[in-house]
């Protein structure tokens, strides 16, 4: 039970009123002088101290330990006499053994101070909110070291406001460093007092890139392959909205366009023909009573988009019997909505006159929905062809076959995928791949491509070598668990230090 104090010699175990008490004192034999180092074992007086340790039984542990003090007999020392100490149970200036203040690292290191004070009660080892921090504190960080290949990325303080830097080492995810923001200086400065760097992992940031080629201009910057596969996902969204008109009606394309689509059409007409006597954007956006970013974005269309996005209905009563209404009302425009109630009762219908006159309202009855909308045309284009169903196979064959630039940019989507395998000859081929993109009218694709070359080697170095940035956005989603315990309250040094603890 008390396996962790066999460096004293406990006198006596006494218990009441939740607290155990152990009366103990010190081993006889000589001990070295602290200062000279000479042995000696002739007592000069004797000390008492009270320290606690782990609890046991779920009661607290308190240590009455006697320490001899002891007097050095070497000529000249410094120290005439000293206090013994117990490494591990009874050192300098601690109140508790070193394996409670282990375990009371642990818990402040993972809930820092309110939470690892409230967890300190339970655990029978009480501490205060400021205590259970200066634990924390006193914690040791590892010296920062240079790795062979660097992770950077930026994490928010302060959403778009204020941001910091946290540097790991790619390849085994510890963490280096953290610095208080991401300025390219700082950077700079780190980079250039930690030389030996071969290979810096990134995002697209264009000063974290400037950063690293004035700091260490021998050193490969490597772009992280899941940054380029998102701003190829962006790009394929944007392009299957520009053709929704041609994809939106491949199952019915006698489907006329909905409300929204109708109004887009309407504005962008309006917006272009005052475009057209000269008037400017802000009076445009007067006259039409628009916001101004909206005048802008319609003046930026070269024609109206046919984006249309499928009514979000919750399915009724009365839609079993909609190709009955559908039927009527084809046959007489004018049918009464009580005779088309009365006609589904007898066919079964147990709902409401007040649910049908709705259902005919919203225009379910002759309308149909799109066959899909464009973020789920987009997520089967992005997707593994051997995870999707049969039936989403189908459909995005259909879409494919009612647009030709949709397959076009469907091929090119699932080549640029292959590329995301780091391989040699990747640079190569997506060489190849940019020129076939440029080849075929998807601008959307070809500002992707632009962004590409801007960044060529370290993307050529992204699709050739194994490095990637996922071990520091890991790093970046526990971060965020950590500044939600903390709320705010606490300054930056304390965040970086978690996080270095982590």
């Amino acid at each position: 039970m008390f396996s962790g104090l066999s460096a004293l010699v406990v006198e006596g175990v006494t218990g009441g009123f939740g607290v155990i008490r152990v009366t103990a004192r010190t081993r006889e034999g000589p001990v070295p002088c602290p200062v000279c180092g000479t042995p000696t074992g002739r007592v000069h007086g004797f000390h008492h101290r009270t320290v606690a340790d782990v609890p046991v039984d779920g009661r607290r542990v308190v240590v009455l330990a006697r320490l001899r003090r002891l007097v050095c007999p070497a000529l000249g020392c410094s120290r005439q006499t000293f206090r013994e100490q117990v490494p591990g149970i009874v050192e300098r200036y601690q109140r508790r053994t070193t394996r409670l203040a282990d375990q009371l690292g642990s818990v402040v290191k993972e809930l820092s101070g309110r939470a690892g004070a409230r967890l300190s009660r339970v655990l029978a080892c009480c501490v205060s909110r400021s205590t259970a921090l200066r634990v924390l504190m006193r914690q040791s960080v590892p010296p920062p070291r240079v790795p062979r290949v660097l992770g950077v990325d930026d994490f928010a303080l302060k959403r778009r406001h204020r941001y910091a830097t946290v540097l790991i080492d790619a390849e085994t995810g510890e963490r280096i460093d953290v610095l208080p923001d991401r300025t390219i200086q700082t950077l700079v400065v780190w980079l250039r007092e930690h030389p030996g760097i071969e290979y810096v992992c990134r995002d697209g940031s264009g000063s974290y890139g400037e950063a690293i080629r004035q700091a260490l201009p021998e050193a490969v910057q490597v772009s992280d392959r899941w940054h380029l596969w998102s701003n190829l996902c962006g790009k394929v969204l944007a392009e299957v909205r520009s053709h929704a008109a041609c994809w939106a009606t491949a199952v019915n394309p006698a489907r006329p366009g909905g409300v929204r689509e109708q109004t887009t059409r309407e504005r962008w007409q309006q917006v272009h023909a005052l475009l057209g006597q000269d008037v400017g954007l802000l009076e445009c956006a007067r006259r039409l009573d628009v916001a101004l970013n909206t005048v802008k974005r319609y003046a930026r269309m070269k024609e109206p988009t046919g984006e249309r996005r499928a009514p979000r209905y919750k399915p009724t009563l009365v839609d079993p019997y909609r190709d009955h209404l559908r039927r009527r009302r084809a046959e007489d425009p004018a049918v009464p909505v009580t005779h088309l109630l009365r006609e589904i009762k007898e066919l079964g219908y147990t709902g409401s006159a007040n649910l049908l006159v709705r259902y005919i309202t919203q225009g379910r009855a002759e309308g149909d929905k799109p066959v899909t909308t464009p973020q789920r045309f987009a997520r089967l284009l992005l997707t593994r062809p051997e995870n999707l169903r049969d039936k989403d196979i189908a459909l995005l064959r259909e879409l494919t076959e009612a647009c030709p630039e949709m397959a076009e940019l469907a091929r090119l989507t699932g080549e640029f995928a292959q590329l995301l395998a780091p391989a040699e000859g990747n640079d190569t081929r997506l060489t190849h791949w940019i020129t076939s993109v440029r080849s075929v009218d998807l601008p959307h694709l070809h500002s992707f491509t632009n962004g590409l070359e801007l960044d060529r080697a370290a993307v050529d170095a992204g699709l050739t070598l194994p490095f990637h940035n996922g071990r520091t956005e890991g790093v970046n989603t526990r971060t965020k668990k950590v500044m939600r315990q903390m709320h705010g309250r606490a300054g930056f040094p304390l965040l970086r230090h978690r996080i270095l603890l982590q």
